[in-house]
């Protein structure tokens, strides 16, 4: 089974913590919003640490390396199976800053054209009832246990 690991950066706000999220680009998620967004994360490569792939992957979809200490939070799984580890960093990020990477696919299907599109197409800070509502629902344990962190009981 692959794993995925991510960086949950926060910052914190009188107001409470907010949570950087991810936009996942592409086609199919043109017009999903509730549920579709994401910390950002990707699979962990074999010999890699995990919370290297963490970082390494926040770096690739908003082209930020992270800076900061990193909380480890307990992992998750998500409806696939797919086990995500997470840790969570204190910092800030410019979401006018974002720059992803890029993949490849036949769009329009079957049409024999590859076309690029980003990884991640929009990011945005958000506080932490907006975000259990943006958040794709497997990860929103980890907005619970950041919220348990910082001591928000949000």
């Amino acid at each position: 089974m692959k794993h995925s690991a991510g960086i949950l950066l926060y910052r914190l706000r009188s107001h409470g913590p907010e949570v950087l999220l991810v936009h996942p680009g592409g086609p199919f998620w043109a017009r999903k919003d509730q549920g579709a967004w994401s910390i950002p994360k990707g699979e962990v490569i074999e010999g890699e640490s995990a919370e290297t792939a963490a970082r390494r992957e926040f770096e690739e979809e908003t082209g930020k390396c992270p800076e900061g200490v990193g909380i480890e939070l307990e992992p998750i799984r998500q409806s696939g199976g797919k086990t995500v580890f997470a840790w969570a960093v204190l910092g800030d990020f410019d979401p006018a800053n974002l720059r992803s990477n890029t993949f490849a696919m036949e769009w329009p299907p079957r049409s024999g054209r590859m076309t690029d599109f980003p990884e991640v197409d929009r990011a945005e800070w958000f506080c932490l009832p907006t975000a259990r509502t943006k958040i794709n629902k497997a990860q929103a344990n980890l907005l619970d246990q950041l919220s348990i962190l910082t001591g928000s009981g949000s």
